[in-house]
This record gives structure tokens, sequence and C-alpha cells, in this order.
């Protein structure tokens, strides 16, 4: 069975890599552990990371708060029989729409099981999540992440992972792609905990200016 992160699983993995990495070490001294975020597995959880996509965190935040208003949480269900001007009150975009009614019609008619995916391996997973239209990679990922809280995940399409990252270095641009994943490698097993501390580090620079 694939390990999940908890409160000690994180530490563990935290010492872990601040022993690989002295640039974790000096920022885990300063900042501590990330919060253990994390979702309940479920179309709710799973089409609301969809709702975050390309919008900025409170527009995102309201478009789930509005969502919330019909079902919370939302089901496949509840999802289907809402109607374009619910999605358009809602806040939702055409597209997103379309495929919210996608995967609620592939989890109804049991084209696409989030109970077999949380059975399978992450390379499984993400395989049978991104066949389904509306669903790519870095959706997958960060559900087996949070809902799932798989260990070893590394969404290096995430923007606060790449931005995390190049200031916890120091580095005077952004990485590529390439660089993101060769740089993941040290990581491993727990690269779904550096990707969390990535996060950190981008949040809690940002609650610093905020307290300035």
């Amino acid at each position: 069975m694939t390990t999940k992160i908890t409160k000690s699983v994180m530490a563990e993995a935290l010492t872990e890599l601040a022993g690989r990495d002295p640039d974790i070490r000096r920022a885990y001294g300063e900042l501590g552990p990330p919060p253990l975020r994390g979702r309940p597995p479920g179309f709710d959880s799973l089409f609301k990371i969809i709702c975050a996509q390309q919008v900025s965190t409170a527009s995102a935040r309201a478009i789930q708060a509005r969502l919330n208003e019909y079902a919370d949480p939302m089901t496949p269900e509840v999802f289907l029989g809402l109607t374009d001007d619910d999605h358009r009150k809602v806040g939702l975009s055409r597209q997103k729409g379309t495929y919210g009614r996608a995967i609620a019609r592939a989890l109804v008619d049991g084209d696409l099981s989030l109970r077999s995916v949380a059975r399978q391996a992450d390379d499984d997973a993400i395989e049978a999540m991104t066949a389904l239209k509306g669903i790519g990679p870095w959706t997958a990922q960060v559900y087996l992440l949070f809902a799932l809280k798989r260990p070893d995940l590394w969404p290096v399409d995430d923007l606060g992972i790449v931005v995390g990252y190049q200031k916890l270095k120091g580095l005077p641009a952004r990485p590529t792609r390439a660089e993101m994943l060769a740089a993941g490698e040290i990581y491993r097993p727990w690269r779904s905990v550096a990707a969390r501390f990535m996060w950190h580090v981008v949040n809690s620079e940002r609650a610093e200016k905020d307290r300035m």
C-alpha cells in the first residue's frame, strides 16, 4: 500500500530532505514545516482543483464557495443537474463547465472510478485520470498529492513550486521545466513533501510582506 503523508511521515521526510539539500535544511530551520493541507477524495475535490486553474486564489475560493451553496460536497449527480445559467452564477467558464459535466458523467457511468485511482500506482492513476478530457497531468498530480496524500509527486507545471524552488535556491531566473524535473530527482521518494515545502517558501514570504 502506498505511504500517505501524515505529520509524522512529513517530519521524517523533511529530516531526510534536509540532510540532502542544505537550502531546505536552512529554510526548514527558519520556517518550520509546511501545513499538512489536504482535500477529501472524490469529485468535489477533483473539480475544485480544476476550478483553481488559471484564476487567482481569491477567485477560486469564491467559485468554490458558490458551488458549496448547491452541494457541499459537490457530487457528480448534483453537478449534472446544474444548468448553464447555474454555471454562470457560480462563475464557471464554459470550458470548465463542460469539463465538469464530462467528469461527472464519467464517474456516474463508471468510465472513471476514483476508488480505483486510489488503489493504483502514481503513473497508472495519472494515466487513468488524464484519459478523460478536462483532466491534465497537473490536475491529476495535485489530486494525488492533496486528496490521496501520495508522497512522491512533483508537479513542475505549478508556478508556485517553480517560484518556491527559485527563491529557495536564490536563482536569478525561473528554472525551466527540464531543470525542475532534474532538480526533483534528489528529492525522491519524497517529492510531494519537497513540493509542499516549495509552496511553503512562497506562502511564508507572502505572509511576511503582508505583515510589513
